[in-house]
């Protein structure tokens, strides 16, 4: 059974049958209510034509805590140098990229920390960062958040195929996944100034204690991180997913998952076909997100893909949540604004701390 979220200022609307690309989903509309549910829902769901901001996502003046950024050199990793063969000249690559860490109020020096790791740094780290001044110390404990670190990571550069940022997001493998634990994780925590403020600092080693949220290319990096290595990240938050054709066309993976991250949902089924894997994934999608009205054989219908991949996640049994924005077009503002504080509520359910 399908459960309404928490209110939003938008009329009450009933429980609705939406028709996308030759099937139909079941969605629940999200509208107002005089008391709030116990948890956020599983399902698929629908929101708008109307949207409002969500209060547990503005600055309520609840206490801050530490926000750091740096840069780290490409051509010092082993892994993102921004040199490979698949990328077009034409296309820059940044010299350096920027992390962006927030530790909230509520997190204890020592303590091995939940991480959420977001892609397109800072992307909305202010919306986060408002999330957890005001939900890590809620006293309704299903809207209660817990503890965890950000950390914002910025793309190589530029887009699509032939660009860094498609390498990094939009390739299937393990590599960005890799790269984020082997080398973001180290440069975060040993960074003079974080080290300064918190000389015991530390992040999680359970897969359970790690997110990663990520819109467009970044969704389809958060969905491919936890899908390659579910032993480093099993909480998945995707909004207007790239899951379409984007993997370079020169790239080795090519063998393997010849659409890219179309493959998830294509013939070669590839979430129904392969062993259910311990992860917990929000997925989004708006009415006008990009090519939404291009034919299948383009594999390029954000809509069709998105739908798709929800209802493979449905048929295979996963904790999974899909929400559906009318009126709204790619990467949505508004939709974030109405909607991150529950799904981030949603993502780190039944967590439990070190």
């Amino acid at each position: 059974m399908l459960l309404i979220l928490k209110y939003f200022r938008v009329p009450l609307a009933c429980i609705l049958t939406t028709a996308f690309v030759g099937f139909s989903l079941n969605t629940t509309s999200i509208g107002e209510s005089d008391t709030k549910p116990m948890v956020v829902a599983n399902g698929n769901h629908t929101i708008g034509p109307e949207y409002t901001i969500d209060p547990d996502l503005t600055d309520q003046g609840n206490p801050k805590w530490k926000y750091f950024e740096f840069s780290t050199p490409l051509a010092k990793s082993n892994i993102f140098r921004g040199d490979d063969s698949t990328l077009s000249p034409r296309k820059e690559v940044r010299k350096e990229r920027k992390i962006f860490v927030y530790v909230p109020a509520a997190y204890k020096d020592g303590t091995k920390a939940p991480v959420l790791v977001t892609h397109d740094g800072p992307s909305r780290l202010n919306l986060i960062r408002n999330a957890l001044d005001n939900l890590t110390i809620s006293k309704d404990p299903a809207r209660r958040l817990p503890a965890f670190i950000v950390v914002a990571v910025q793309n190589g550069g530029n887009d699509g195929k032939g660009s860094e940022r498609g390498l990094e997001y939009d390739t299937m493998s393990d590599r960005f996944a890799r790269f984020i634990n082997d080398e973001v994780f180290t440069a975060v925590l040993g960074n003079a100034e974080i080290k300064a403020a918190f000389p015991k600092i530390a992040f999680s080693d359970d897969p359970w204690g790690r997110a990663t949220m990520g819109c467009s290319s970044g969704g389809a990096a958060a969905l491919t991180m936890g899908w390659f290595r579910p032993d480093l990240f099993r909480r998945l938050i995707t909004y207007s997913g790239t899951f379409v054709d984007q993997q370079d066309d020169d790239a080795p993976e090519e063998a393997d998952y010849p659409l890219g991250a179309w493959e998830y949902h294509s013939s070669m089924k590839l979430i129904e076909n392969s062993e259910k894997k311990p992860l917990r994934i929000f997925t989004h999608v708006s009415e006008n997100d990009n090519r939404a009205k291009d034919p299948e054989e383009t594999y390029h219908n954000w809509v069709m893909a998105n739908e798709r991949t929800a209802a493979a996640l449905k048929a295979k049994g996963y904790d999974y949540r899909y929400v559906f924005s009318h009126a709204t077009r790619h990467c949505d503002k508004k939709v974030l604004e109405q909607t991150l504080a529950d799904t981030l509520i949603w993502a780190w359910q039944d967590y439990e701390a070190e």
